[in-house]
C-alpha cells in the first residue's frame, strides 16, 4: 500500500451572517491505497467537509492537499475538473442519477468525457454493472429500480471511471439493511479488488467492522484512527489526536 492522498493542516470555517464557524481545525491525515476508510462522528463535526476538501470538491481556508503526487488546490480549476474526471469517483446519498436514462446509459455518461467511443464505453459499463450485480437490470429506469439498486447503479457509474480515488458520502444512510450490506461488501470490494483509496463519511455502524481504518471525528478534529485486523472485526486504536 502506497499513500494516495495527504493533508497536512487543513482549516475551513464557514460564514453565516456576521457567525463564523470553525468546522476544521489544522488536520492533518495520510489515506493509503487499497484500504477502505470510514469517517464516522457526530452531525457537524466536519467529516462531509473534509471529504469534500480531499476530493477537490471544497477549498480549505488554510493548509495543503496532496493526492496522487499532484496539490489539489495547487491546480487552476481546468486542472482540478481534469483531475477530478480522471481519478475520482463519487458516490453520494441522494443517488444523483437522471430519470430518463437507463441503468446502462448512467454508467456510460461519463465515459464519453474520458474520450471513450461508444462501444469501449458500453463494454465498460456493462462490466461495471456486471460487478454490482445489476447487468440483468442494465435497461431499467430508476424509476424501476429499488433504492439499493440506484445505489448500486450509482457506484457502478464511478466504478467505470476505474478511479484510483473513490469518496462515498453517506452510500447507506437511505437504504434498508440488506441494501445497506450489499453496499458495504462492494466497497470493500472496490479498495481490495481495484486497489483504490475508498473513503467513506457515514453514521452507518455497520461500516466500522467492515473498514480497514476508522478514523471518529469530533469539533473539526480526528479524536481516534483505527484499524480492524480483519474483516468484520472489532476495531484496535493505533493513535488518537
Amino acid at each position: 500500500m502506497t499513500t494516495a492522498i495527504r493533508a497536512d493542516h487543513v482549516a475551513k470555517s464557514f460564514l453565516s451572517g456576521k457567525v463564523r464557524t470553525q468546522v476544521l481545525e489544522g488536520l492533518s491525515i495520510e489515506l493509503t491505497s487499497a484500504e477502505l476508510t470510514l469517517i464516522s462522528g457526530p452531525s457537524g463535526c466536519g467529516k462531509s467537509t473534509l471529504l469534500a476538501i480531499l476530493s477537490g470538491l471544497e477549498r480549505p481556508d488554510a493548509g495543503s492537499v496532496e493526492a496522487l503526487g499532484e496539490r489539489v488546490w495547487e491546480l487552476d480549476r481546468a486542472g482540478l475538473q481534469r483531475f477530478r474526471l480522471q481519478h475520482l469517483g463519487f458516490v453520494f446519498q441522494g443517488f444523483n442519477l437522471f430519470p430518463a436514462l437507463t441503468a446502462l446509459e448512467q454508467v456510460m455518461l461519463p465515459l464519453g468525457y474520458l474520450g471513450l467511443g461508444h462501444a469501449a464505453a458500453r463494454r465498460r459499463a456493462e462490466d461495471a454493472l456486471d460487478e454490482v450485480d445489476l447487468a440483468h437490470r442494465r435497461h431499467l429506469r430508476p424509476a424501476e429500480l429499488s433504492g439499493g439498486e440506484k445505489q448500486r447503479v450509482a457506484i457502478a457509474r464511478a466504478l467505470a471511471k476505474q478511479p484510483q480515488l473513490f469518496f462515498a458520502d453517506e452510500p447507506t444512510s437511505a437504504l434498508d439493511a440488506k441494501s445497506g450490506q450489499t453496499v458495504i461488501d462492494i466497497l470493500h470490494r472496490i479498495a481490495r479488488g481495484h486497489g483504490a483509496t475508498v473513503l467513506c463519511v457515514s453514521h452507518d455502524p455497520r461500516l466500522v467492522t467492515h473498514a480497514d481504518r476508522v478514523l471518529r471525528m469530533e469539533d473539526g478534529r480526528i479524536l481516534s484512527d483505527q484499524r480492524n485486523a480483519a474483516p468484520g472485526s472489532s476495531p484496535v486504536e493505533e493513535s488518537s489526536s
